[in-house]
């Protein structure tokens, strides 16, 4: 068993505009379950989020979405997942996700993919943890993410260290063979300086 024994997966609530995004998410979930590692992702059943949760369960994962009230009903809540944590609002939703993960693995997606990955980066910067964040590169989604983090240390915003704060790997299988090879990391601040 590898000592990373949870991740949370963030993925947009769309699929892309190319079916390759679809199925690295389901690859993803896939191999993840494979490898004995339990995803927590947001609880829908639609886009992203949902194909790396289809993927995992049809693997015999487990699978733990954890999803607003409000976005319930509007993103479709799956429901065939392991267990299924309803939150009150997007920050605990968040909070929850850093709380029961040993790292973070971002898919492509939009600005709620971008918030919570960079969420998890601030949370790092801030020495709140110490927690693998690894970004996939389904066809260039991960350089771009890269090239905005640069362009802020080039400009001065962002530390040059922040290159330290997380990966970029090129597809489903790498981002599973490095959660496999990592150590565990427990958090480095109490979560209620959350």
């Amino acid at each position: 068993m590898p000592a990373i024994k949870a991740v949370t997966v963030f993925g947009g609530a769309a699929s892309g505009s190319d079916p390759v995004f679809r199925e690295t998410a389901t690859r993803l979930g896939r191999g993840l379950a494979e490898a004995g590692i339990t995803v927590i992702f947001g609880g829908g059943s639609i886009g992203m989020m949902g194909a790396v949760a289809d993927g995992a369960l049809a693997a015999g994962g487990d699978v733990v979405g954890i999803i607003p009230d409000f976005l319930a009903r509007r993103e479709v809540a799956h429901t065939k997942v392991t267990e299924m944590i309803v939150t009150d609002s997007m920050h605990s939703r968040k909070r929850r996700m850093f709380e029961m993960s040993d790292g973070f693995v971002t898919l492509p997606g939009g600005l709620g993919t971008l918030d919570e990955t960079f969420e998890m980066i601030t949370w790092r910067q801030l020495d709140l943890h110490a927690k693998p964040i690894l970004i996939c590169d389904v066809m260039g989604w991960g350089k771009h993410f890269k090239g905005m983090v640069e362009s802020y240390v080039a400009m001065g915003f962002v530390p040059v260290r922040a290159r330290e704060w997380f990966e970029i790997l090129p597809n489903a299988e790498s981002i599973v063979q490095r959660l496999v090879e990592l150590p565990a990391i427990e958090s480095a601040t109490p979560v209620s300086r959350l």
